[in-house]
């Protein structure tokens, strides 16, 4: 196969790009950069490009690639079996997407054998070439009286028309133009139709908005898209995806019919047949398949957001915390962790069972808070959280120890990971769920890192969607946001520091192996000393990797060690130390930048520097703030409509958002009640971990559902 053209410019074109900054990007990527890497550090080469138009870039590439191979497998296998033409060429070389190629090749696409091929082997192609010219005296019936044969399969002049039809039939549905006029009609103008399966009532009652359903295809939204093919995929409902079927012959007749004699009527009813068996359950095939890419794209892209905003929660920080995973018949698991999550203690307490037990629970959350100088507690949000956290409140426990609820989404997925057991081993699922709550009070990103992200919570159809590109997604997302905090070394996990631009698990592995060995690194030039982390590592992942209190105040910063000699040069011009320049803003003031700028060096770092010179490891995250849910109400039956609600938005759709009341049923706010003003993207005014006040407007007991508004009162 030739080796693979480049897309600079059909990228920069589609892109709005300069070529010079699609090939910048490419080359980058290409020697194994990473795309937080290039967005920080590599500005002036990509004309201070973002991840998002770095990971687009990337994206279409491997589009355009993935084409090519198409394109050069198409006419390797033309060639092979002397089919290709200069013409045929031209088409191919021509073809911009993949649906273009594929029409072109179809005629010459190995198949099975068909009605068509069979009609050509008894000779009848020259029937249906005359048929097809339409001459209007053309009698079907004495022209087709020539080609009856019995050895060939011929027994007459029916069968003769037949076949010639089948021809007929085929060439009008392997026709590219006519694909491409009829691929247009099913998307724009075709309608999705579902109705229930006789006898599936019942049983599918969760899709019973759509037993009797028709939309537009091309207007549907994603999450009814991916839920009408669960629904048929689950046998409950039966699709359909057409445009109207008048028109779509209308448009064919116009393309091939050229009169109305008896040979044009043969014609019409070979492309009558032509549509119903081939051209449109073919086409119907690619607009379901056009519309499920779609829709995984947009619930992809939700599910991601969703995902950002959960890993980006504020974190309480390094606090002494107690950890409750509540339960009432097998109890409450209880851990207590030191400010850098290290398992200091775990027992069980009974809180909810009154009397005695509820006694000894207290005794023990007392004991236990003023033993260890407990900071905060962080419970569970699972079965009796409520219950606990009245437990708790009853105790009155100092001002200054934070109550906490947290959602505990993929905890019990942890609790039974390898990660967990290696940190663990010693300990059952129970301690370790209890640990990871804490955790996650602490620090999310630190702790959710360590959870596979479908197990989180946050997704649409997660799992109907297309997997390869959901986990490029969730990967994607999960390395931004580890990058954009940036990373303690001497205290994150490996599950964390995988994550870390340049690292992958092995490195992660072996930083942590290091530092276990050694101690805690002092100077960022020691991962140079780490197994296998070379060179090229060391520059993508050096800028990310904090270390507090080290040799080098820089190595605290997300300034690159390779831009140290440039802030040393600029302490030097000023008189003073690194440590001075970072401490005193009069005398960062006093720099001009446009002193500092040279050869691969430009404004864009040198004003990344004096940004991180004065908040040196600023973390992005947003500053914590304790949240409760109402008191009083701890069950769906205390909900009541009318009630006004402190809520936590815990997943939005593209209908609208999830809001946990603190019933163990999260109430739905449709987007027509997210705001006083039309909402078009739900994302646009709420995001998930979003603390709001929802007035409840329904409850279904039944069917366990609430209702809510974000809206005004009126």
């Amino acid at each position: 196969m030739a080796e693979a053209p480049n897309f600079i410019d059909p990228i920069a074109k589609e892109l709005n790009l300069r070529p010079a900054q699609v090939q910048a990007v490419l080359e980058m990527l290409d020697g194994d950069a990473t795309i937080p890497f290039i967005a920080r550090y590599r500005k002036e080469a990509t004309g201070g490009l973002d991840e998002t138009v770095i990971a687009d870039i990337r994206d279409r590439n491997a589009a355009l690639v993935k084409l090519h191979e198409r394109r050069e497998a198409i006419l390797s296998s033309l060639t092979e079996r002397e089919l290709l033409t200069p013409e045929l060429q031209a088409a191919i070389d021509a073809a911009d997407t993949i649906a273009v190629l594929e029409d072109i090749y179809l005629p010459y696409k190995p198949k099975r054998r068909t009605r068509a091929m069979q009609a050509r082997e008894r000779g009848l192609e020259p029937l249906a070439t005359l048929l097809l010219a339409q001459v209007r005296d053309t009698n079907p019936t004495a022209e087709a009286a020539a080609f009856v044969d019995a050895e060939k399969g011929v027994a007459d002049t029916d069968a003769a028309l037949a076949g010639a039809r089948d021809i007929i039939a085929e060439t009008m549905a392997e026709d590219a133009a006519t694909r491409g006029e009829l691929r247009d009609l099913f998307w724009n103008r075709g309608t999705v139709s579902s109705v229930v399966e006789a006898g599936k009532e019942t049983e599918g009652a969760k899709f019973r908005d759509y037993f009797n359903w028709s939309e537009p295809i091309a207007k549907a939204p994603s999450h009814r898209v991916l839920a009408l093919f669960r629904g048929e995929e689950e046998k409950v409902l039966k699709l359909s995806v057409r445009p109207s079927e008048e028109e779509a012959l209308k448009r064919i007749r116009r393309r091939w019919l050229k009169g109305d004699g008896p040979a044009s009527r043969q014609v019409d009813d070979a492309l009558v047949d032509g549509y119903a068996r081939l051209a449109a359950p073919s086409l119907e095939n690619e607009t379901r398949a056009e519309a499920k890419r779609l829709a995984d794209e947009e619930a992809i892209h939700v599910f991601a957001q969703n995902l950002g905003e959960l890993l980006l929660a504020p974190p309480l920080g390094r606090k002494i915390t107690l950890g409750l995973d509540p339960g009432f018949r097998t109890g409450c698991k209880t851990v207590v962790l030191d400010s850098q999550g290290k398992l200091l203690y775990d027992t069980v307490i009974f809180p909810t069972t009154g009397g005695q037990k509820k006694e000894e629970a207290a005794t023990t959350v007392r004991a236990l808070c003023e033993k260890y100088f407990v900071e905060a507690i962080a419970i569970g949000n699972g079965t009796a959280s409520r219950e606990t956290e009245a437990f708790i409140r009853e105790l009155n426990l100092p001002p200054t120890v934070a109550v906490v609820v947290v959602n505990e989404s993929g905890a019990s997925v942890y609790s039974a990971s390898e990660i967990a057991r290696e940190e663990f081993p010693d300990k059952d699922v129970t301690v370790r769920g209890a640990v990871s709550i804490a955790r996650r009070l602490m620090d999310p990103l630190a702790e959710l890192v360590k959870i596979d992200p479908k197990a989180i919570g946050v997704g649409q159809y997660q799992h109907d969607v297309d997997q390869k590109l959901l986990k490029q997604a969730l990967d994607d997302m999960v390395v931004h946001c580890v990058n954009a905090v940036g990373v303690e070394v001497n205290a994150a996990s490996a599950p964390l520091l995988s994550y870390v631009s340049g690292l992958n698990n092995t490195l992660a592995r072996n930083i942590v192996k290091y530092r276990d060995e050694n101690g805690p690194f002092t100077a960022r030039t020691e991962l140079k000393k780490v197994a296998r982390l070379g060179p090229k590592a060391f520059e993508q992942c050096a800028g990310f990797l904090r270390i507090s209190g080290g040799k080098n105040p820089l190595d605290a910063s997300a300034v690159h060690p390779e831009r140290y000699k440039l802030v040393a040069q600029m302490a030097s011009d000023l008189g003073c130390g690194v440590a001075d320049l970072m401490r005193d803003g009069g005398l960062r003031g006093r720099i001009k930048p446009q002193d500092y700028v040279g050869g691969d060096v430009g404004l864009p770092t040198i004003s990344d520097i004096l940004a991180e010179l004065a908040k040196p490891g600023r973390d992005p995250r947003a500053g914590f703030e304790v949240f409760s849910f109402a008191d009083g109400v701890h069950e769906l039956k205390d909900v009541q409509p009318g009630m006004e609600l402190p809520g936590i938005v815990t997943n939005v759709t593209n209908f609208g958002a999830f809001i946990d009341v603190g019933v163990h049923q999260d109430g739905l706010a449709h987007v027509s009640q997210l705001a006083d003003v039309y909402v078009k993207n739900p994302a646009d005014v709420v995001k998930v971990g979003q603390k709001v006040k929802a007035r409840v407007l329904e409850v279904d007991l039944e069917r366990r559902r609430i209702s809510l508004s974000l809206k005004s009162r009126r």
